[in-house]
Parts: C-alpha cells; sequence; structure tokens
C-alpha cells in the first residue's frame, strides 16, 4: 500500500468516526414554519436532546412546505416534523409511521382553522364573504387553507367564483400576515389558523375584540413527528419515548448555552394520537380536492 493511498484511508476512517463512538448519522426533516431561521431556533434544541436520548447524531434540515415531499421520497429524512397534512400525504404515498403529535394552546395536540373578518366591518356572517377580498395561508396549511376552503364549499361558497379575489401573502410568516392583512384593511376576511390567533393575543398583539369569527372548523391533529418506513426500529421507539416523556424542565447544551428543550420550541410536549384521528384532515382533502387524494 503507497503512503498516500494509506493516509487517504485513514482520513476516511477518522472522518467517518465521531466522539460518541461511532454513532450513526440521520436527518431530520422539519417543516419551516414562519422562517428558515426561526424554525432552527426552536427546533435545534429538540434535536440535540433526541440525539442524546436515542444515540444518534440527528441533523435538523429545514424544509419549505412545498419541497417536502420532493426531499422526502428520495429517502434523504429518516424522520420528519410537519403539519399533520403533510403528514398524511407522506403516509399514504410513503408509509411514514405516525411518532408523536405535538401539543400547544388550549386544544392540546389538536387546533382548528377559522374565517375572521375586522370587528366593525359590517361583514357578520360566513354568507356576507360573498364578493369579498380573502387572504389565505400557505396551501398545504391544514388550518390556514384546507379547513376554512372547505367550510366554504360545504357551506355553498366556491372561492374560485364568489370571492372577489383570494391571495396568499408572500414570504414568510404568512399566517400573520394574513390576519394583520385583515386588521389593517387590506383585505375584508381571511383563512387564520385558531392556534396562531390565540398566540398573537397572548402576545399582545392583537385582541380577540379585533375580529368577528365567521365560522370555526372542527378541531384536528396539529404538528406531527413521523419515521421514514425503513428507520431502525429501536430509533424510532427511543424518539417516541424521549419525546411523549418530554417535561418542561428538560434542558439540552447548544453552542455551550443550556436551554429548555419545550420552551425553544415554543411547544407544550407532545402524545400519542391514533392515525385514525387525522380521518377529519383526510376528509377535508378529498372534499377540497387536495393531495394526496386530488383528482383532475
Amino acid at each position: 500500500m503507497t503512503r498516500k493511498l494509506f493516509l487517504l484511508l485513514t482520513f476516511f476512517l477518522l472522518a467517518s468516526c465521531n466522539s460518541e463512538g461511532n454513532r450513526p448519522v440521520m436527518k431530520i426533516g422539519y417543516m419551516i414554519c414562519n422562517s428558515e431561521k426561526e424554525t432552527m431556533q426552536r427546533f435545534l434544541p429538540l434535536t440535540r436532546y433526541l440525539s442524546e436520548k436515542a444515540g444518534v447524531d440527528f441533523v435538523a434540515v429545514p424544509v419549505d412546505t412545498q419541497d417536502f415531499e420532493k426531499h422526502f421520497k428520495t429517502g434523504e429524512f429518516a424522520m420528519a416534523h410537519s403539519n399533520s397534512l403533510i403528514y398524511i400525504i407522506l403516509k399514504e404515498r410513503y408509509g411514514l409511521q405516525l411518532v408523536a403529535s405535538e401539543k400547544r394552546g388550549q386544544f392540546g395536540s389538536r387546533t382548528a382553522g377559522a374565517i375572521i373578518a375586522r370587528a366593525g366591518s359590517g361583514i357578520a356572517k360566513l354568507e356576507d364573504i360573498r364578493g369579498k377580498k380573502m387572504a389565505f395561508g400557505p396551501m398545504m396549511a391544514p388550518t390556514g387553507y384546507l379547513a376554512e376552503y372547505d367550510m366554504m364549499l360545504r357551506a355553498g361558497i366556491d372561492p374560485e367564483r364568489d370571492l372577489a379575489y383570494y391571495s396568499i401573502p408572500a414570504g414568510s410568516y404568512k399566517h400573520e400576515k394574513a390576519i394583520y392583512g385583515v386588521l389593517f384593511g387590506r383585505f375584508d376576511v381571511a383563512a387564520a389558523p385558531v392556534l396562531d390567533l390565540e398566540v398573537l393575543t397572548r402576545e399582545g398583539k392583537i385582541s380577540p375584540d379585533d375580529f368577528v369569527v365567521l365560522a370555526q372548523s372542527p378541531i384536528v391533529p396539529y404538528c406531527t413527528f413521523g419515521a421514514a418506513k425503513g428507520t431502525d426500529p429501536e430509533v424510532v421507539k427511543k424518539v417516541r419515548q424521549a419525546l411523549l416523556e418530554l417535561k418542561p424542565a428538560d434542558t439540552v447544551e447548544v453552542d455551550g448555552e443550556r436551554l429548555k428543550v419545550l420552551k425553544a420550541a415554543g411547544i407544550d410536549g407532545y402524545e400519542e394520537l391514533l392515525d385514525s384521528d387525522y380521518n377529519p384532515i383526510r376528509d377535508m382533502a378529498r372534499r377540497v380536492n387536495m393531495p394526496p387524494y386530488q383528482k383532475y
């Protein structure tokens, strides 16, 4: 063996090892919530915590909602954190396993979609939105687009024909932009996740008195952790246990700073739901002709 070849082999062997003793490296795809930066700030501590508990070097990868399926189907991610509609798409098409469901806000692991108007605008009931300007959240948002579109169709209102027009705000923080768009008169009505209304109210950015809720959907599962079909079952078991046992006092070190995992993520914890708990979202997707059930 030549010295050059020996050095190359040594380099690759060292590169494949780590301080934890050859632990496997796996990627977790995190759906970008409001922005890539915010998503990483929220979920990097959780990723470090899961690495410690599962004995795996997890790598957090932020992914745009529209690109999630494209990345997942290539086998890039061992695990995925996404909204409940993306979970259903990946479950139906690629066999994603349900691991745990996120709890946040008054409804725990569930939330709802609402259609709101500004108080005093004269828009008092759902029928009043005909001919009005409406803002939706991202198209793949179960309680910022899907639930509201479904409520309109079931009320006999066709968003494609019965509104003056509708729009999805550009850039990051789309849900907030839709809500603020109504508050400041850019739009007449908006699709608003109830959780976002709750969070903005708690932060003092809006008041419940600012809006009229014209319609609210049934509560449905919120964001969800899933595992790719080929992920080591023992790793999946450890991750599920770690998530379900995660407490507000649990901390992890990130860049020399010890952070509370749940506080950093802005969530209340995780619980175990059944896949059948997601059926109301499946029903909505079928009625609205959305993935993974759309018919052309």
